[in-house]
């Protein structure tokens, strides 16, 4: 069975939690384990979490969960931006997927719920389907 770790920002917590929720079911119906499970701050935090898991010869995979909701100014879309790219980068540096469940950036609050779950899903599915493609 092949392993994978999530990264998770505990800035919206309780939505967050929803998300991992998901992805752990997900994973178990495409017959992932998930070997670690990864609280950082926030988003920014994310790609450095994600690296340390895919430096891991027992991590096939990768997923970052989390929201990156709508600001006063541009922070959140510049970090969005910053963020996204380095999990794309990693992606390509370690040859092993990374599934991108972040709402936002931007996203306002009345669009989050609906969002949670269905993001970490689809975070989930997309590794698993990279894998069984590999």
């Amino acid at each position: 069975m092949n392993s994978i770790g999530i990264v998770l920002g505990r800035f919206h917590t309780k939505e967050v939690e929803e998300m991992l929720d998901e992805a752990r079911a997900v994973a178990a119906r495409r017959q992932l384990r998930i070997a670690a499970e990864v609280w950082v701050p926030g988003s920014m935090e994310k790609p450095l979490a994600i690296k340390r898991l895919l430096r891991r010869d027992d991590i096939v995979g990768a997923v970052a969960l989390g929201i990156i909701e709508r600001g006063e100014t541009e922070h959140g879309n510049v970090m969005g931006h910053a963020v996204i790219s380095s999990l794309i980068n990693l992606q390509l540096e370690f040859m092993k997927p990374v599934g991108v469940g972040i709402l936002g950036p931007g996203i306002n609050p009345s669009q989050i719920p609906p969002r949670t779950r269905p993001y970490a899903a689809a975070a989930v599915e997309a590794v698993a389907d990279l894998l069984a493609s590999a």
